[in-house]
């Protein structure tokens, strides 16, 4: 009776072993696709974020593919990354992240867009570290400016803490993400990492940086770099 015990119990470790491999491969996709995101953001001068705006960021979150969908009641739902800037203005290795908003209405069919926030203060970004974020109630938001118009803010954008865009076609815009709620995906980054870990330890660098991130973080080291 031995052997089928063993067999039973090395497959299930090797179920287990293929389960925490294709969630980190899951991981790494989402790293490039933001990547990908990010290297778009100051290509256009005339249509993306500003790097006026960029430059001053304390953190930067990225959430590729943000599903819009729903029949009568729909919402929105993705998944991506967060990137903080330390005291000596580096980057931290990223943090994943889940974005939802719900919406009530006459909703057909579905969407996906790519989503930027610009973090302009260190206090929001401790406020997603902590736990589930509520734009717009825990810290003002606002669709940020493209292009020139970065140069002419708004009061609301001045005043705003969060600067929130979309992207669809190549092309960024600002969108409005009030309500929306973000919070830190612990299975994502358990499984990224390898291993069970606390945001301020990765943000602290405690967890090493992988080397499939290292082209996201310098993609918003370029983005975001101060003359």
């Amino acid at each position: 009776m031995r052997r089928p015990l063993q067999f039973l119990y090395f497959l299930g470790l090797g179920l287990l072993a293929s389960t925490a491999c294709a969630s980190r491969v899951a991981q790494e996709e989402k790293i490039g696709a933001a990547t990908e995101v990010m290297q778009q953001a100051t290509r256009l001068p005339e249509q993306n974020i500003p790097p006026r705006l960029l430059h001053n960021a304390q953190g930067i979150a990225i959430i590729p593919g943000v599903i819009k969908a729903g029949f009568m009641v729909g919402g929105s739902y993705g998944k991506g990354v967060l990137l903080v800037r330390n005291e000596q203005g580096q980057w931290s290795p990223p943090l994943f992240i889940a974005l939802a908003a719900g919406s009530v209405g006459w909703q057909i069919g579905a969407q996906s867009t790519d989503v930027v926030l610009v973090f302009k203060s260190r206090r929001s970004v401790d406020g997603i570290v902590r736990g589930t974020f509520t734009l717009g109630a825990d810290a003002a938001i606002a669709a940020g400016p493209i292009g020139r118009r970065g140069e002419a803010a708004t009061d609301a954008e001045l005043k705003a803490e969060i600067l929130s865009y979309s992207r669809s076609r190549g092309l960024f815009a600002g969108v409005s993400l009030e309500g929306s709620n973000i919070a830190i995906d612990h299975e994502a980054d358990e499984a990224y990492y390898g291993k069970p870990i606390w945001p301020a330890e990765v943000l602290a660098g405690k967890a090493g940086t992988p080397a499939s991130a290292q082209p996201l973080i310098e993609a918003v080291r370029k983005a975001t770099h101060r003359e």
